[in-house]
């Protein structure tokens, strides 16, 4: 009987821990969220819709700014899942690298812009963390995974470029 009763307050213990951590991001990282999404989505209605998608339209052309501008765009003003909707300025022969792309910076640009990603903030807040405790800052680190993400994301977006191009010719 006695271990049925450590079962129970061990189960209730995981849920309460749960609550204690929902209640530190409703008092912390959401209004910090909510704030920076009403933030990016006034910068689009100031600037207009229309704009943004014709600039976005426009650098489609260069395969620098297809693999690194248009995916840092869609991920900062669209935020994931939305941002792969960024996809429809791409040729067809461009959107699966566009994609490969977009879908590999979700994660690295959360360290400076969270509302662009809040499904993943758990891992960054984890880093921060341990980065914090360790006496250090987190901004530093977020810079550098941020420049390294859209490296990455060139790479990748080139790198899937051509081997979609591959195996369409090879069809």
């Amino acid at each position: 009987m006695e271990f049925v009763a450590k079962l129970a307050e061990g189960f209730m213990s995981l849920f309460s821990a749960g609550g204690e951590t929902f209640m530190g991001w409703v008092t912390g990282i959401i209004p910090t969220l909510v704030c920076l999404m009403t933030a990016v989505n006034s910068i689009i209605k100031l600037v207009g819709v229309d704009k943004v998608e014709r600039f976005a339209q426009k650098i489609t052309k260069y395969a620098v700014l297809r693999y690194t501008l248009l995916p840092l765009m869609a991920v900062f003003f669209l935020g994931n899942p939305m941002c792969y909707t960024f996809g429809r300025f791409c040729e067809e022969k461009y959107k699966p690298a566009y994609y490969d792309a977009a879908v590999s910076f979700v994660h690295p640009i959360t360290g400076l812009f969270p509302h662009a990603n809040a499904g993943e903030l758990f891992v960054w807040l984890g880093i921060a963390q341990g980065l914090q405790q360790a006496g250090l800052s987190t901004g530093g680190l977020a810079v550098r995974y941020f420049i390294v993400g859209l490296i990455v994301i060139l790479i990748r977006g080139l790198l899937t470029e051509r081997i979609y191009a591959g195996m369409v010719k090879n069809k």
